[in-house]
C-alpha cells in the first residue's frame, strides 16, 4: 500500500525525493540519508538528485525487479508485501529492498 512520507526535518517538499524514499525503505533517519548520499555522490562528482547517480545506487544496494507496465498504484498492490523503490522516468522502475 502506498503512503506519502515526508520525513524532511523542517517539513519542505524539495528535490528530495530519493532522500526522503530511500529514508522510508531503510528505516533510517533523512539526515543520516541525506549525509551518506550527499558524500557518496560528492564523491563520484554528481548531485544526489542526478537520475544516473540514483538509479546506479539502487542497481548497487537493491535487487532491481522484472520490467513492470501499470501504474503505481498497481505496483504498490502487485508488490504489497514488499517495500519497494520506484521511479518513473518513462517506464515504472521498481527495487525491492530485502
Amino acid at each position: 500500500m502506498y503512503r506519502y512520507y515526508n520525513a524532511n526535518i523542517k517539513g519542505n517538499n524539495v528535490t528530495d525525493c530519493f532522500i526522503r524514499s530511500l529514508s522510508c525503505a531503510t528505516g533510517k533517519s533523512w539526515d543520516y540519508t541525506f549525509n551518506k548520499i550527499s558524500d557518496m555522490a560528492q564523491w563520484n562528482g554528481t548531485t544526489m538528485d542526478n537520475r544516473d547517480f540514483i538509479l546506479e545506487y539502487l542497481d548497487r544496494h537493491f535487487k532491481r525487479m522484472p520490467k513492470f507496465y501499470g501504474t503505481i498504484a498497481e505496483a504498490s498492490e502487485y508488490y504489497e508485501d514488499d517495500i519497494i523503490l520506484i521511479t518513473t522516468y518513462r517506464l515504472v522502475k521498481i527495487w525491492n529492498y530485502l
